[in-house]
């Protein structure tokens, strides 16, 4: 079919509409145009913020020119979805344990990329039963794609101070997901930002990554550390990580607006593992067997068993001393990995100095 034949503006309203039935919490449509934020990608690449997220800088403008990565592309079809789930423990209750681990509230169940994934390829077949045969192609964090920016001109929502997508009725507590495609369709108007003076995620955050608003130096991030870092975490932040040994949600905790978050509707998002509030020491002793087998399907089973133990260690070396957390560390101090040890070893020299000051406190 023509695409000059289409009834382009209906073909929006159904496509809104078939998201939502998918359990999308909205879709919006834009061009092509990010300018502005190709000349923020470059200056952020410059000074090195990306740390060692190499493919962030391997693919360079082409992030910021849709139609370049997937030539004729029209359009982009934007899509959120909500991922809090509904009964998991309470963020900073976990937090303030320091004998638990806290895990971001968005890995706690079904790995997001193959749920997005697969709904939008659900949405995208929809919209071929309808209209036939069309150009496209299917993103969900697997490509250099600019989807904040994206969704933002897309109007579902504002890039806040702490660089995450912010909705009025939906706070941030949700994933984005992208169709590039050359139908022309109508574009949806960007949302206006509100975050107004506010800077509570600047204050929140532990490691101080957000150095301006809307200015993340990703090697300072919990998140980045835990996840995307391979190698040894600055020891100068380790004590700054606290119990968090997969990402960090501090920033969103305190953010004004997910007052208004939705919990995920879907089972898919729901806690697996009882990760929401694991014991750390119980987590340490996971073998790379149990790494494997029981996070099977999850987001956290990408970084790999090395760092896991390396994150965990972390978390031990901040955890108060007890017998608990002392045994374990011993546990791997021989493990194979040199990463391991490093950090397993400077987790025991935190509560060797522990033991030390209060025996001075108790003189």
């Amino acid at each position: 079919m023509d695409h000059g034949e289409l009834d382009l503006a209906g073909l929006v309203w159904d496509i809104k509409a078939w998201g939502r039935e998918l359990g999308f919490g909205a879709v919006g449509i834009t061009d092509c145009a990010l300018d502005n934020t190709e000349a923020e990608l470059l200056a952020w690449l410059d000074k090195g913020y990306h740390g060692e997220m190499d493919y962030m800088a391997k693919h360079g403008v082409k992030r910021a020119r849709p139609a370049e990565l997937v030539p004729g592309t029209l359009r982009i079809i934007s899509a959120r979805m909500n991922y809090l789930p509904p009964q998991a423990a309470e963020s900073w209750t976990v937090m303030g344990d320091g004998d638990l681990a806290f895990i971001s509230r968005y890995a706690l169940g079904r790995d997001y990329h193959k749920v997005l994934r697969t709904r939008l390829q659900q949405l995208a077949t929809r919209i071929e039963a309808a209209v036939g045969a069309f150009s496209y192609r299917v993103f969900t964090d697997s490509a250099p794609v600019m989807e904040v920016a994206l969704a933002a001109n897309a109007g579902l929502g504002w890039r806040g101070k702490h660089t995450l997508l912010l909705d009025r009725d939906a706070g941030s507590w949700f994933f984005l997901g992208e169709i590039y495609t050359d139908l022309p369709l109508p574009v949806d108007s960007p949302a206006s930002a509100h975050c107004g003076s506010c800077q509570a995620c600047l204050d929140i955050c532990p490691t101080r990554a957000i150095v301006a608003p809307y200015e993340l130096d990703a090697r300072r991030c919990i998140s980045y550390l835990t996840i995307e870092h391979p190698g040894s975490i600055p020891v100068v932040l380790r004590p700054l990580m606290g119990n968090r040994i997969y990402g960090c949600d501090d920033c969103q905790l305190v953010c004004p607006w997910n007052r208004f978050a939705r919990t995920s509707e879907l089972a898919d998002f729901s806690v697996r593992n009882g990760l929401d509030g694991a014991a750390l020491a119980a987590l340490f002793a996971w073998s790379e067997h149990d790494f494997d087998t029981r996070l099977q399907g999850s987001a956290i089973r990408r970084i790999g068993y090395e760092r896991w133990l390396r994150n965990i260690a972390v978390a031990l070396g901040n955890a108060p001393t007890s017998d608990a957390a002392v045994d374990a560390l011993h546990s791997r101090a021989g493990h194979p990995s040199a990463l391991v040890r490093e950090h397993v070893q400077w987790a025991l020299s935190r509560h060797i100095e522990a033991a030390k000051l209060e025996r001075h406190g108790q003189d």
